[in-house]
């Protein structure tokens, strides 16, 4: 019971001191509830960009809240001044304001006379107008005829042999064949409207009959598939990321699956390899990388963790998406989001002038370890000490913790000129299954998941090194039933060179 005046004092205080510490944690719910929303409306309705455009401004540097020492710091780097020249590439222009026709496409030339012409005229030179016109890609038929013949006197037949053809048993051609695979992985044109385009041209080919084509097509690829498998991995260095993808699984009803692609980079030697795997768990990786030595860079992604015991492997981490949380923060804490956007800025400066004045690996190296590491030591000093003052729960928090607990990782890229600063490479090979998700929507199977997986690879590939993915299907469907192989490797598309 309560008795004295002194314990009705006691309550008031441990009611005021609770409700002040709920209306404070209810208050970083609704900051933390704002944020998401805000990043929500900004990813369906708002740019995709995260540049930014520091303000230089020494009032903008004064408002940060951190030590005295700190703003020394940062004040020193903020004095480095990096400059570089953009070399301006000249085109030259037949016409202005006209970029010539490529020299390699087909030209049907009309002469057009002037209707009175006197027949003592003298031609004195003549006026060339260039139009592109296109027309529409058009089905035909091979038709191989074999005509037989018999001896006199003996019954044996003699007849011409068959071609090899990618799959003999149906009626589909390498170039078709090759058509459909890059009209859906490519230009992300789901079977569905293929199926709708051959009827438009009067041909009817059931959806389960392309279906049918490209599996069987993947069957004889994939000992190509496992020879890119082989090469990306003996690599030295690979970028690692993942992105879901939905399948239908016949033991769920009514919804799919959310299966993984995972994606391996190999940015120096221009090789990209699509793993599939039911789930996001370290299961896959640990399998794919058993036998890998060198660097792996990721996004951060806890899993990949386990490669931090391996001491043949060095991780290193994503600085793209250390700037990402900064810049999602902006509106949390300002000016020391700006600040850490400014300096990692300054680091990306240096990678440009770097990339534009086309430096050797060596020379890469050197100029990071003369520009960049003192800008990733300050930073990372200014970090840990703006993160004693802050919300460990803030958005502003979360973007200092992250970048914290991997800066290790994060300046690693400095210590070889070969490597790259963020993930970016990787997530560039990833795109094309964002796009086509969006318009084929699911793999009809687990196994159909795998196929399309080889073919990205593929894919990705010919798109790396610059090569026509049509050209360079069509070739292989065509050659690969009889190639050696012992030899396999020759037709993968860094190696491959097209039959005279």
């Amino acid at each position: 019971m309560i008795e004295t005046a002194t314990d009705y004092k006691s309550l008031y205080e441990e009611s005021v001191q609770l409700h002040e510490e709920y209306v404070k944690k209810f208050d970083q719910e609704i900051i933390t509830l704002r944020h998401e929303i805000a990043n929500l409306k900004r990813l369906i309705f708002g740019s995709k960009s995260e540049s930014f455009i520091p303000q230089n401004t020494p009032s903008a540097q004064l408002t940060l809240d951190i030590q005295a020492e700190a703003v020394a710091t940062c004040s020193v780097i903020k004095a480095q001044k990096i400059e570089y020249t953009r070399n301006q590439i000249e085109i030259k222009k037949n016409h202005p304001g006209r970029t010539p026709l490529p020299e390699h496409l087909e030209r049907r030339e009309f002469i057009l006379e002037p209707v009175e012409k006197p027949e003592d005229c003298k031609k004195i030179g003549e006026e060339i107008t260039e139009e592109l016109e296109y027309e529409p890609g058009k089905l035909f038929v091979n038709r191989y005829v074999r005509p037989k013949y018999v001896m006199a006197g003996n019954s044996k037949i003699i007849i011409a042999p068959m071609i090899d053809r990618p799959l003999p048993k149906a009626i589909a051609g390498p170039g078709l064949l090759a058509q459909i695979i890059i009209d859906k992985y490519v230009d992300h044109l789901p079977l569905y409207r293929q199926e709708q385009r051959f009827k438009r041209e009067g041909v009817n080919i059931p959806y389960s009959t392309i279906s049918d084509w490209i599996k069987n097509g993947c069957a004889l690829l994939d000992p190509l598939g496992e020879a890119l498998k082989k090469m990306v991995i003996s690599s030295a260095y690979l970028h690692a990321d993942e992105t879901p993808l939905k399948v239908l699984d016949k033991n769920k009803k009514g919804t799919t699956h959310r299966g993984f692609y995972w994606v391996y980079h190999n940015s120096i030697d221009n090789l990209v390899w699509f793993d599939y795997r039911e789930g996001r768990g370290r299961e896959g990786p640990k399998e794919i990388l058993k036998d890998f030595k060198g660097y792996l860079q990721t996004d951060g992604y806890n899993v990949y963790d386990i490669f931090k015991e391996n001491n043949e492997i060095t991780v290193l981490h994503c600085m793209a998406h250390a700037r990402r949380k900064f810049f999602e923060a902006k509106e949390n804490n300002p000016s020391v989001a700006e600040h850490a956007l400014e300096q990692i800025g300054l680091l990306y400066a240096i990678e440009r002038k770097a990339k534009e004045q086309k430096l050797t690996a060596d020379e890469i190296l050197q100029l990071r370890q003369a520009e960049a590491v003192p800008i990733l030591e300050s930073l990372g000093k200014w970090m840990k000490e703006v993160y004693l003052t802050s919300l460990p729960k803030s958005t502003i928090g979360k973007a200092l913790g992250y970048s914290i607990e991997r800066w290790q990782e994060l300046m690693m890229y400095a210590s070889d000129g070969k490597l790259n600063i963020d993930n970016n490479p990787v997530e560039n090979s990833i795109r094309p299954v964002a796009i086509g998700r969006k318009n084929y929507l699911f793999a009809g199977s687990h196994e159909a998941a795998g196929r399309s997986a080889m073919l990205y690879s593929f894919l990705g590939t010919c798109k790396l090194n610059s090569i026509n993915p049509f050209i360079w299907l069509q070739d292989v469907l065509r050659r690969i039933s009889n190639h050696p192989i012992n030899k396999i490797e020759e037709l993968l598309p860094p190696n491959w060179k097209p039959l005279a």
